[in-house]
């Protein structure tokens, strides 16, 4: 085999194979050259060497991923859902999450800042849960039925209800709540 034989060897496995998304692996069965020749060629080549995962990324289908990643930003920046969770929504590794996540131009949250974010939406979740109870109190509805509907404890309503602003009835006053300013 002459010199010129060899560099089109080299080029067309660089070319055609490799930067189609073939491993090295593939190329050594597939030219008979041995491991260390093939990524010597591909050095000398000037070839952009990949790790396993970016070829494995390459092979996939990219519209697929890419919506994919899509939806887990989504999940992760508009719903707070950590890496683990989008992992598992994914099929995935915790580690391919994050690399998807990164790939759809998510940033990485810390764990206290996922935790902060948490926190303020169990705190805008119970402020509705407190103006609807209100809202149903002012209609006429009595704590002890809007505990048993909620599946709270009679003083969770009342401390519910505090917090909402609502003025209470006199005790035993089960009608539809009045304005105090207002005479009857």
């Amino acid at each position: 085999m002459d010199v010129l034989d060899l560099e089109d060897r080299v080029e067309r496995l660089r070319g055609e194979q490799y930067e189609s998304g073939a491993t090295v692996d593939e190329l050594v069965a597939d030219s008979g050259l041995s491991y260390g020749t093939v990524l010597n060629r591909l050095h000398d080549a000037g070839t952009e060497m990949r790790t396993s995962w970016q070829t494995r990324r390459m092979r996939q289908n990219p519209q697929a991923r890419q919506r994919l990643a899509v939806h887990l930003r989504s999940l992760y920046e508009e719903h707070g859902a950590t890496l683990t969770e989008l992992a598992a929504s994914a099929g995935e590794t915790r580690r391919a999450a994050r690399r998807l996540l990164i790939e759809a131009g998510g940033a990485v949250r810390t764990t206290q800042q996922t935790m902060r974010m948490r926190a303020a939406a169990r705190a805008a979740e119970r402020q509705k849960l407190a103006l609807s109870l209100r809202m149903r109190y002012d209609a006429g509805a009595t704590v002890p039925d809007l505990a048993k509907e909620c599946n709270y404890s009679v003083a969770t309503v009342y401390r519910l209800l505090h917090q909402a602003g609502t003025h209470m009835r006199p005790q035993h006053n089960h009608g539809p709540t009045r304005d105090p300013r207002r005479r009857p």
